[in-house]
């Protein structure tokens, strides 16, 4: 693990405005800079960059945060692979924590078997351009294939020499260790006998999201060999093909900035759609799609377009990864290419343009697609076309969202010509068959009741949230500073009358809330918020101080998030340019004490209203008690003081 004072140090030594430069054009806007969002499409620059508070944030999409959070969100980068990208930019020599002799253990075997596949990676590309059996066949092989100079060095393309051993004896001889050799898989060893996996094959190295080899594939070019077309890495502590996209490190950006993916089944789909100017696209390598690769893409984008080949045997045994996709939540389209045509070749017969337009214009909804292709199936067969309808709702029962399966049933049932009434039955005992722990009615009566409690209670966790968040920026931006607040105390005056007298006194702002806040108990409803507000707490009671710069750069990423995005709001002022349009924002310094005292009580106030709602509940049940009927009353005198401070009517 890199140790603190390495992290500490690339956060001092990084600039956000020079790393963010080399993926963004920037130009100077007085103190900051700005430009286009890399994440979306616009002509407006919302995207600033503000080199005194060292963060940034993208005003069209919502993201920001610090030169970490930059490289994890455009790179798509881990937090560690973030932290050593910019060691290695900015010369800083990362030191270690101290491991266990286990965990040393793991992390060399790991890193050791990431080495070998890089240098194999190299050493199969370099026979590939410089040798000649490799350029006689393999570098033929991808010249034939109409690829280019540049993308075969882009993709890293290879080729292994037909011969047994030539990969491990090289190996050997830099001084590679046998055991890693054949723990990636590149060399079988086979008791005294070692030989290369991929001899004779032109190789397709297979890069984690990161950019790190992890494995490869391999095609055999002979057509008198026995042996299997393809030929995969085995899997091992550093490759695992259910959990791999083919093509992912070079797609991640162009999925992002697209907003959706282009799943295709071999490699050669990829590198002719990468050529064609198609970006955003992965394959699944020509194994089965799997949950962990779907949650791969959605990592990057909800949204997914499967492209099948025109062979309908091929689309037919591909229909399952749609149903997985679904179960998801993603949002599925399918796109097929005319008979005889797969992506690669499609692409080859058609210009750049022609080929964009297509991918444009001929995707389909799911629904429209497998019903268009199974209605054929069908054709006037009463039996068979009921067998279609419970296919159809069979994949839209996978669907999580509720809202999502009712628009669904709807276009099924006026594209298939069968009632809504029958479809929705149908769907329910799809559902129950899925969930076989419990009754239909039952089932169907739990999703209703959940849904009424998900409606009731979003408004109060959107209202919780916001008064939240609002405190969170109280404290981040006016945490340290001193304010006058008030409090009303009862007191009696020489003649035994009751009286309320206003008291003045100083506190820290952050005292001050952490005092009103822990008087109550109050923990917040987001846990992003409560990380952060726990942070910054912890941060003030050490050092008595909030640093911002500590929170915009801490290691927990919704941490940095929600700082730099606070501490990024006033700069919405400079996209604006409201001072030219004479528009004057009043500074919120001059009524901090307002800002907190409305920020806690207004999230007492709704807390209360829950906690009144939850006897009432109770009460209407019958399973209340004596001490429920007065705990309302006493609830609700309390909102009543609060609605009074707040100056409002309940």
């Amino acid at each position: 693990m890199i140790n603190h004072s390495t992290i500490d140090q690339i956060f001092e030594t990084a600039r956000v405005e020079e790393v963010i430069g080399e993926f963004v054009n920037l130009k100077k806007s007085g103190t900051n800079f700005k430009g286009l969002s890399p994440f979306t499409e616009e002509k407006t620059p919302s995207f600033m960059v503000s080199p005194v508070k060292q963060i940034w944030k993208d005003f069209s999409s919502g993201k920001g945060g610090n030169v970490v959070g930059f490289l994890m969100e455009h790179e798509h980068y881990t937090y560690p692979e973030a932290l050593r990208w910019l060691a290695k930019k900015y010369n800083i020599e990362i030191e270690e924590t101290q491991l266990s002799d286990e965990q040393k253990k793991v992390l060399d075997e790991r890193e050791s078997m990431y080495v070998i596949s890089e240098f194999a990676r190299d050493y199969f590309h370099d026979i590939l351009l410089n040798n000649e059996q490799g350029k006689a066949i393999g570098l033929s092989y991808f010249k034939e294939r109409g690829y280019r100079e540049e993308t075969i060095k882009k993709f890293q393309l290879g080729y292994a020499l037909d011969q047994w051993d030539a990969f491990t004896k090289a190996a050997l001889s830099k001084e590679y260790k046998l055991e890693y050799l054949e723990k990636t898989g590149v060399t079988i060893v086979n008791n005294d006998r070692k030989f290369d996996r991929f001899k004779g094959r032109v190789i397709f190295p297979i890069h984690s999201m990161g950019g790190r080899v992890l494995g490869f594939g391999g095609r055999l070019l002979s057509t008198t060999a026995k042996a299997a077309k393809y030929l995969n890495s085995p899997t091992s502590t550093i490759y695992d093909k259910s959990k791999v996209l083919y093509g992912i490190f070079y797609a991640k950006q162009g999925i992002s900035k697209e907003n959706n993916c282009y799943l295709v089944e071999g490699y050669t789909d990829v590198i002719t759609l990468h050529q064609s100017g198609i970006e955003n696209v992965v394959a699944s390598s020509g194994t089965a799609l799997t949950p962990e690769q779907i949650r791969l893409i959605k990592r990057l984008t909800p949204n997914i377009t499967v492209l099948f080949d025109g062979d309908a045997a091929g689309i037919r045994a591909s229909m399952r990864s749609i149903d997985l996709i679904l179960e998801e939540g993603m949002n599925v389209k399918v796109l097929t290419f005319p008979d005889g045509d797969d992506p690669d070749s499609y692409a080859n017969k058609v210009s750049s343009d022609e080929l964009k337009a297509y991918l444009k214009e001929k995707p389909q909804d799911f629904i429209r697609f497998k019903i268009s292709m199974l209605l054929k199936e069908a054709q006037a067969d009463p039996v068979k076309k009921a067998d279609l309808v419970r296919d159809i709702i069979r994949s839209v029962s996978v669907i999580p969202d509720r809202i999502q399966r009712e628009i669904y049933v709807k276009e099924c049932a006026n594209l298939m010509d069968v009632s809504e009434e029958v479809l929705f039955s149908n769907l329910a005992q799809q559902i129950t068959k899925a969930n076989q722990t419990k009754s239909g009615i039952q089932r169907t009566q739990q999703i209703k009741k959940m849904e009424v409690v998900r409606q009731q209670s979003l408004q109060k966790i959107n209202q919780l949230e916001k008064y939240e968040r609002e405190i969170i920026k109280i404290l981040i931006l006016y945490g340290n500073q001193k304010a006058d607040f008030a409090d009303w105390i009862e007191e009696k005056d020489t003649l035994g009358n009751l009286k309320i007298t206003k008291k003045i006194y100083e506190n820290i702002v952050a005292q001050e809330i952490y005092l009103n806040l822990q008087e109550d108990e109050i923990a917040f409803t987001n846990t992003s918020f409560q990380k952060t507000y726990n942070t910054i707490i912890h941060l003030y009671n050490h050092t008595q101080f909030i640093d911002t710069q500590k929170l915009s750069q801490h290691e927990e990423p919704s941490i940095a998030k929600i700082t730099s995005d606070i501490l990024m709001d006033d700069e919405k002022y400079i996209l604006s340019d409201w001072a030219r349009k004479d528009i004057v924002v009043k500074s919120k310094e001059s009524y901090i004490p307002k800002l907190v005292n409305d920020a806690v009580l207004n999230l007492r106030r709704i807390l209360i209203a829950e906690k009144i709602e939850e006897i009432k509940q109770r009460i209407e049940e019958k399973k209340s008690e004596r001490e429920d009927l007065e705990g309302v009353m006493g609830y609700t005198q309390l909102r009543k003081l609060l609605f009074d401070k707040l100056h409002r009517v309940v």
